[in-house]
């Protein structure tokens, strides 16, 4: 699998990127450089929630509560124990998924619509333990000034640490999506009655895929305490998973790559059309709308359909909405 990322086309463009990217702190302002590394966050998390909608077609509409859990578990441990930031950062992903284990083996007894309100009713549960918790989690005051090692304690240390990761995360998820796992998780995306009638266990194979994707939701979660140094109880509400759906809606369902693209739009918005005017939502909303009528596929999608024809039909019938 890693011979075949190697000698894909679009690897020498992928290496490049990163050299860019690795060496753009040395000439960008400050300000630039935690934008870079906040939409790199999100776009692991967006990415994250592609796994199971775009690529598992599961209505997985509170996709942000395993974020916010793999933050607070490692925000928790640093705070309240005197165990090393590494098993903190390893227990914050491993948390979002043992999350994902409980909700998801409720959620996947049920279908599409029903799955999805059954997630947000359990999610929201979890949202309102932290919110209300406030001898343990702050509740709305959060946690904050939390302790990191010396060489992430500075803005491009944390940068670096939060690239380095992100490209480990990229590869391991395009390997989980390219393995037999992935495909049949595709399969089951596209008819889940023909695998169940083939002998496939269709709610084992969806609850394995809602279990890496909230794992890799925690590694975000992770990433964004190595950013912020605290964490709040909005990293669990429901709108922050709204905003990562159309995240992944503008950048294209059905793409790779579409969730970075569509996390580094929201980003970019809300941070520098934000300055002038609190209204940036309405921009994003006028954006996604042109987008739903004229670019269904989402704007990676369609830039995909270009060299590969015949992806947006495959596209299309393959939609989980």
């Amino acid at each position: 699998m890693f011979k075949n990322i190697v000698s894909s086309k679009w690897f020498g463009v992928v290496v490049g990127i990163f050299l860019v990217l690795f060496i753009l702190p040395l000439f960008v302002p400050r300000f630039f450089v935690y934008i870079l590394a906040l939409i790199y966050v999100t776009s692991l998390l967006a990415m994250s929630l592609n796994m199971v909608v775009g690529y598992g077609g599961m209505f997985q509409f509170h996709h942000g509560v395993f974020y916010g859990v793999g933050a607070y578990a490692v925000a928790l441990m640093l705070t309240k124990t005197s165990m090393p930031v590494w098993i903190g950062f390893i227990v914050g992903p491993v948390v979002a998924a043992v999350t994902g284990l409980i909700i998801g083996w409720f959620c996947v007894r049920l279908t599409r619509l029903y799955f999805g309100m059954l997630q947000i009713s359990l999610g929201s549960l979890v949202w309102a333990i932290v919110f209300r918790w406030y001898s343990f989690t702050g509740g709305d005051d959060g946690i904050h000034g939390i302790p990191m090692p010396s060489f992430i304690s500075s803005l491009n240390g944390s940068y670096y640490f939060i690239l380095i990761i992100l490209v480990v995360c990229l590869i391991l998820m395009y390997m989980i999506l390219k393995s037999p796992f992935g495909s049949t998780l595709q399969a089951i995306r596209d008819n889940s009655q023909r695998c169940e009638a083939v002998g496939i266990n269709v709610r084992r194979y969806q609850l394995g895929g809602i279990v890496v994707a909230t794992f890799f939701a925690g590694v975000a979660g992770v990433l964004f305490v190595a950013l912020e140094r605290s964490v709040f109880a909005e990293m669990l509400f429901w709108v922050l998973s709204l905003e990562i759906f159309i995240m992944c809606l503008l950048g294209g369902w059905f793409t790779f790559a579409g969730p970075i693209l569509g996390a580094a739009i929201t980003v970019a918005l809300r941070t520098f059309v934000g300055r002038y005017t609190e209204y940036w939502t309405l921009i994003l909303g006028v954006m996604l709308i042109l987008v739903i009528f004229f670019l269904p596929e989402g704007v990676m999608g369609f830039f995909q359909g270009l060299f590969k024809p015949g992806t947006k039909e495959a596209a299309e019938r393959g939609k989980p909405l």
